[in-house]
């Protein structure tokens, strides 16, 4: 790595480059940027400024479906790595033997360890971990982004640590000057982790097409557009006799795991889930110009043969530990759809309504009595041409005209 030398150091606190680093970060809060980028930025700015600093490490809660909190560490010469913390790790002993943790329920917002010479201190794995990295002193900081979270090791804030590779390590300039930027670096990261955490909800619940929408000012009754898309519903089989012959948390595992082969095979085949309505999954492939309508209908043949497959090893795994078998129907269909918000003024949902989703719906019940596990309309068939085969005209409950009802072909394997 490359290093400072020691007897090059920055003059005092009130050093312009600081000043400059100080202004950038504030600037970044009215920006449209990453947090890696800021946080990055402003470590080889610090650098930059004449800081000893070789390496950088912030952490923060975040509210995600996967992960409790997000670690981003920037080293000298690679950059910034993020890694997201798993739900169960806040609970775990490594975190409780953490430093962090150690300064939270104490409410210290400093710590500062020196790792090698007279004075060395190692009372936690950390500073063990970063001394045979070859750094030789450490800064740790805590702060706060309300009162009610002071004391409280779950609470909503910045944790974070400078570490020095130079023989001095860190003077007490370097400290204030540090603390300068710090504080101001916590301030744009509560914007970015806030417009994070709003994507990561509407994301969540919305999906990722509607969460966009809301989020770029779609908030309205009657907002929305009409959209031409492959629709897909998928349901449960036998749901009802599942939920009462199975306990609860089997039940519930089931499901989910029916949730990830099915909505995952959509999400992962470039289409959008909608809804998870009960046991009953709908999505969209949308037609867009950069894409031919086969190329779209061919998206939801993939998605339909990825969600069998994830079907198959759910169900394999399940016989092995002597659980219940899971199985689905599911209709694909072509149309017009009307795509935003409804309901009350200030309750509003944002989905898809429109004959296509009724028609697409009752096509998923059909399969029940035709005993295929895929149906797909006419229009559907029309855009994937030889992976389908008749299945004659059928009146589907609730529409008078007569459909004509097509199914995948035998051979292709789904």
């Amino acid at each position: 790595m490359q290093r400072i030398d020691d007897r090059v150091r920055r003059g005092g606190d009130e050093d312009s480059l600081i000043g400059s680093v100080v202004d950038w970060v504030m600037a970044q809060a009215l920006r449209d940027t990453t947090i890696e980028a800021l946080f990055e930025g402003c470590c080889l700015r610090l650098r930059s400024a004449g800081l000893p600093i070789a390496r950088g490490y912030i952490a923060f809660r975040t509210l995600h479906p996967l992960y409790s909190a997000m670690g981003l560490t920037w080293e000298l010469g690679n950059g910034v790595k993020t890694v997201g913390m798993s739900h169960e790790s806040s609970g775990s002993e490594e975190w409780r033997r953490s430093p962090f943790y150690f300064m939270l329920s104490k409410e210290i917002g400093l710590l500062r360890r020196r790792l090698v010479g007279e004075g060395a201190i190692h009372d936690f794995k950390l500073m063990e971990d970063l001394r045979d990295d070859g750094y030789t002193d450490v800064l740790c900081y805590a702060i706060h982004f309300d009162q009610e979270s002071l004391g409280d090791t779950d609470g909503r804030g910045i944790l974070g640590t400078w570490s020095s590779d130079i023989k001095a390590g860190l003077s007490d300039t370097d400290i204030k000057s540090l603390i300068r930027v710090q504080n101001r670096l916590a301030v744009a990261c509560k914007v970015i982790i806030t417009q994070q955490i709003a994507h990561n909800i509407s994301t969540t619940y919305l999906g990722r097409n509607a969460g966009q929408r809301v989020l770029k000012g779609q908030i309205q009754r009657g907002d929305g557009e009409k959209i031409h898309a492959v629709i897909w519903y998928s349901d449960l089989r036998n749901s009802t006799a599942l939920a009462d012959m199975m306990p609860e948390e089997d039940y519930l595992d089931l499901l989910n795991g029916y949730f990830e082969s099915t909505a995952g095979a959509i999400i992962d085949n470039g289409g959008d889930v909608l809804l998870l309505i009960g046991d009953a999954v709908l999505g969209i492939f949308p037609f867009t110009e950069d894409k031919t309508q086969a190329e779209t209908g061919e998206m939801a043949v993939k998605a339909a043969h990825d969600a069998v497959e994830r079907i198959k090893e759910l169900n394999a795994c399940a016989c092995d530990n002597g659980k219940c078998e899971a199985s689905f129907g599911l209709g694909l269909h072509v149309g017009n759809v009307m795509f935003g918000n409804i309901g009350l003024p200030d309750r509003l949902q944002f989905t898809t309504v429109g004959p296509a989703v009724n028609e697409v719906a009752r096509l998923e019940a059909l399969t029940k009595d035709l005993g295929k596990r895929i149906l797909m309309s006419k229009e559907f068939a029309e855009i994937v041409g030889r992976k389908c085969m008749p299945m004659g005209e059928h009146t589907l409950r609730g529409i008078e005209e007569v459909r004509e009802i097509y199914t995948l072909d035998d051979q292709i394997k789904v």
